[in-house]
This record gives structure tokens, sequence and C-alpha cells, in this order.
């Protein structure tokens, strides 16, 4: 069987790119993890990679002259690895416009809060303040904006009268390790269609 090719995105820990390689063992999919990148040399993530044999690099943006060239090795990066669909697993740059047309409804991202809430930095700092009762994650495309490409996935937790910032992200992150996996599979297996701002998952 065919592996379907992917390439994660990371710039820190990496726990959600171990939850999408945890899954891909345990289940035998049809998926490689082809090239895991960080902008971070000393991101962990790296260091997982390299225990599971997956080639990794380090791309670090203060090593290129402006953000086109630093996009541009990424982006050769991940050609020469094959890769089919790009994953942001706690990538934290924005990407351009241009890097994102050029993989177009080829790049996925995980995002901490129920979008279209809560968009950009610390989404779980944004809702604890907001006051929200309920808040969780979002698995979408990436396209131009800000965390407002179509959405595929979504969970909720609730938000506690005593929660903390590291609570609420704690009991968020276990919903991101649960549908970050599933729309890999999901579009491993061609079950994701796009249709404009839907998305339609394929039973």
């Amino acid at each position: 069987m065919t592996k379907r090719k992917i390439g994660v995105l990371v710039s820190g820990r990496g726990s959600n790119f171990q939850a999408v390689a945890d899954k891909i063992k345990k289940e035998n999919l049809p998926i490689e993890i082809a090239v895991v990148i960080s902008d971070s040399p000393e991101a962990y993530a790296l260091e997982r990679a390299e225990k599971m044999g997956i080639p990794h690099y380090a791309i670090a943006r203060q090593d290129y002259v402006d953000k086109p060239s630093f996009e541009a090795a990424i982006d050769k990066t991940l050609r020469e690895a094959g890769v089919e669909l790009v994953v942001l697993a706690g990538f934290m740059r924005i990407l351009s416009g241009d890097f994102v047309n050029s993989w177009y409804h080829r790049i996925i991202n995980i995002h901490p809060a129920l979008l279209p809430s809560f968009t950009g930095l610390d989404a779980q700092g944004q809702a604890l303040n907001y006051g929200v009762k309920i808040a969780g994650c979002t698995v979408h495309f990436v396209d131009a904006g800000m965390d407002t490409g179509p959405i595929i996935m979504q969970a909720a937790v609730p938000v506690l009268d005593e929660d903390t910032h590291d609570t609420l992200a704690a009991r968020i992150l276990v919903q991101e390790h649960t549908i970050l996996p599933e729309v890999v599979k999901l579009w491993a297996e061609d079950r994701l269609t796009v249709n404009g701002r839907k998305v339609k998952i394929r039973k």
C-alpha cells in the first residue's frame, strides 16, 4: 500500500506531532511523516523526530535575509521530501499568502480555541479573560488570514471557575491530541471535501 506523505512544522515541544506519530503507528495507517521542520534549533520536537528516525531540520528565520527566502527553504525541503500535506503542529510563525497559496488546501493547523473566536496568540488566555464557559480547539485548513481558513473539526471543553491558564490549556491540549491525528487520518483516506468555507467529511 502506497503511503501518503506529510510534513510537520513545529516550534516547540512537539506534543501534537507526537500524537500524530503515535496514531499512525498504533493504527498502522498508510501515512509517512516524511520530514519534520522547526524554526527553532532548540525545539524538543526535533529530538522526538530523531528518536523516531524521521528526517528533521532546523530552518531558523534569523539565518535568512528575509521572509521569502526563509519560506523558500521550508518549501524546498517539503517538496524534496515528497510531502502532500503540511501539518502545522505548534508552528509559531505566520506563513505568507504566497506560501499558503502554493499549498492551497494542503496545509492544516491546530488552534487552541473554538474558531472563529480567539484567533492569534494565547487563545486560552483570551478565552479565560473573556469569561466564556466553553473553550476548545479547532483543526482548519490554512488560508492567507489569521486562523480564518475552513474549519475541519472542533472539540469543546468546559471552562471551570477555578481554571488557570495552565489548567485550561492542559484540558484543551488533550483534545488537540485527539482531533489533529484524526484529521490527518481523514485526509489520508480522501474523506475531506472543501466547498467554500464548508468542509464535508465523507462517511
